[in-house]
């Protein structure tokens, strides 16, 4: 049976200060009428039932959550105590789905991304789906298809092992590769044995469990006890335990020690919408090149990035600027230092 885990704990820095920790971008109308949790939901509902969903997040998120996603019943809110990374968060979503579906193949998604071709996204699930039916001790994660030499991201290094289904491709992974610099970057690239982690996964709880109780053995002691919890006991439980996992990521716990990890290579418009530079190529522009989100509009100059939250910005007769207003903060600054913006937080 699938079921999805949305983690949606994240804080959204990189985005400072359209996105802040009391609303981080996840619950952001980034791109088009739609949050980013919003988004993530409604492109798995096709395949997922929204009672088969469920969302990890912070405690001072569950009313946005709530506010967001009403339909979601307050039992697949999963709430963490404190951001540990993403093993814990994991452990412990995978053993409150395996209360309710106790043979679950659980699909772990980021709620802040953005995926064009959501039918061809939703085809590869299943795939993968059908793929773990028939290999359960398989951990497989979607590799994205390289368009550019990227150093923000990490890469998979496929190995010659392939096998099919559903007519996709499902390679054994050879190994994970931390961010590259630019050389390294364009060699991946032109290697084309290499894809981008996009940091989702499918498993089966059971096998994930087992491979945390095997790599991350503090964790699961932490945990394990949450599977036979009273209900009104739980959140009490995972509270006091929380602060005992260790603080890790899944792909360094896990992934990269496990035997049986494989790739799905995915080309679905995929996007972790992780930068200033990287909202923008999804942003309308206008006939000069401008850039605009919300309330601004650019007279007389091109190639500006303006994003407004509150208020009517005008920009007159400037160029290769970006003007960023929210929350009563107001951010001017040369375009091609856009990437910095979030360092000036402490001084704002």
């Amino acid at each position: 049976m699938l079921c999805a885990l949305i983690m949606a704990g994240g804080k959204g820095t990189r985005f400072w200060p359209l996105s802040t920790e009391e609303k981080p971008k996840q619950f952001l109308k980034l791109i088009g009428d739609e949050t980013m949790i919003q988004m993530t939901v409604n492109r798995i509902k096709p395949i997922i039932p929204i009672e088969r969903i469920f969302v990890c997040t912070g405690e001072m998120y569950v009313d946005l959550v709530k506010e967001q996603l009403p339909e979601l019943a307050d039992r697949n809110i999963i709430v963490e105590p404190e951001g540990r990374n993403t093993t814990p968060c994991i452990a412990l979503s995978a053993i409150i789905i395996k209360r309710y579906y106790k043979d679950a193949t659980m699909v772990v998604l980021p709620s802040d991304h953005l995926i064009s071709n959501e039918d061809e996204f939703r085809k590869i699930i299943l795939a993968a789906e059908i793929f773990i039916e028939n290999n359960k001790k398989a951990i497989i994660t979607l590799g994205i298809e390289p368009t550019r030499s990227e150093t923000g991201y990490g890469y998979i290094k496929c190995s010659n092992e392939k096998y099919k289904s559903m007519e996709r491709e499902v390679i054994k992974v050879d190994s994970f590769v931390e961010k590259p610099n630019k050389n390294l970057a364009e060699k991946y690239l032109n290697d084309g044995n290499y894809l981008w982690n996009g940091g989702m996964f499918i498993w089966t709880v059971d096998n994930i469990l087992s491979e945390i109780s095997k790599y991350s053995p503090k964790t699961f002691k932490a945990l394990n006890n949450i599977h036979d919890a009273k209900e009104e006991m739980l959140q009490d439980l995972i509270n006091r335990e929380y602060k005992n996992t260790e603080a890790i990521s899944i792909d360094y716990s896990v992934l990269e020690k496990s035997k049986e990890v494989y790739v799905i290579p995915s080309n679905f418009g995929w996007d972790d919408i992780g930068s200033w530079e990287a909202l923008e190529r999804y942003t309308k522009k206008d006939d000069l090149g401008n850039s605009v989100i919300g309330q601004a509009k650019s007279l007389k100059g091109n190639n500006n990035l303006l994003v407004s939250s509150n208020y009517n910005v005008i920009v007159e007769g400037l160029s290769d600027i970006y003007v960023i207003e929210s929350d009563g903060k107001i951010i001017i600054g040369k375009k091609s230092n856009v990437v910095n913006v979030k360092e000036l937080k402490n001084i704002v």
